[in-house]
């Protein structure tokens, strides 16, 4: 059987100083502005290995002490949750703080209604090089067992908050669902979206725009498009009823899932 092969770096991980990124929101406001969602996209489309240890709050003086250390401390939430959903590395003793107004002060109001991301970037250092047969990964070992009817989850494939765009670590996962379509040539599958969450409008269009990025990968590498199909089930159908209890249900019901079709 023709198999597909990538070469695999195993890395020792050191760690670097610790740099910020400072995140803006409008007056009086702790949802995030489409501005800081632009800038934490982007620090995360860098793709490199960020660890965030800590999330410091700020407001401007105007407003009660009471009042600006609740509005803090709702925006570091805001943002916390922004980088959970994007899967960003969070450490789980995480660091946070809202300093409401008892800061020094910038003399420009806008700078001072912000949420700092401090984090590190881990450092790669390449130690040896092996051949992994992808045949060995989780989802390989799956689709050697499956039948037709079966539905196998797409683990680890992962997506910027709100977006269909594949988050950088998360391609090799794309990677190696093409290996198998490559290796089984007879196979046919429905590529199936799900998200997670109560949303407010037209939780399909970015579930279906999220299996249609995994069918589109699929038809840029030469995988016959009469082989696929892709389709968006919004939240209609949870593996944990919504809403979540939890982080951990969240994960679970936004997924990528694979019907087989035909083998």
């Amino acid at each position: 059987m023709k198999k597909c092969i990538i070469l695999f770096l195993i890395f020792t991980l050191g760690i670097n100083a610790q740099e910020k990124l400072n995140v803006y929101f409008d007056f009086d406001k702790h949802n995030l502005n489409e501005q800081a969602i632009k800038t934490i996209n982007t620090w995360i489309a860098e793709g490199k290995n960020y660890q965030v240890t800590k999330l410091y709050g700020f407001c401007d003086w105007k407003g009660t002490n009471s009042y600006n250390d609740t509005l803090a401390l709702k925006r570091v939430n805001e943002v916390y949750n922004f980088l959970i959903e994007s899967e960003v590395d969070v450490v789980k003793n995480i660091e946070i703080r809202g300093f409401g107004e008892d800061f020094k002060q910038s003399k420009i109001q806008d700078e001072n209604r912000r949420v700092t991301i401090i984090f590190k970037e881990k450092s790669s250092v390449a130690v040896t090089e092996n051949n992994i047969e992808l045949e060995k990964n989780k989802f390989t070992e799956k689709i050697k067992s499956a039948k037709k009817g079966d539905l196998l989850k797409l683990d680890n494939i992962y997506f910027y908050n709100n977006s269909a765009k594949v988050v950088p670590k998360s391609e090799s996962i794309l990677y190696e669902l093409l290996c198998v379509m490559v290796d089984n040539p007879n196979l046919k599958i429905e590529i199936q979206g799900h998200i997670c969450c109560k949303r407010p409008t037209e939780p399909e269009v970015i579930s279906t725009a999220r299996a249609r990025a995994v069918y589109n990968y699929l038809i840029r590498n030469k995988i016959d498009r009469t082989r696929m199909t892709f389709k968006g089930y919004g939240v209609s159908r949870p593996i944990h009823p919504i809403p979540e209890k939890n982080a951990l249900e969240e994960d679970d019901n936004r997924r990528v899932e694979i019907l087989v079709i035909e083998r």
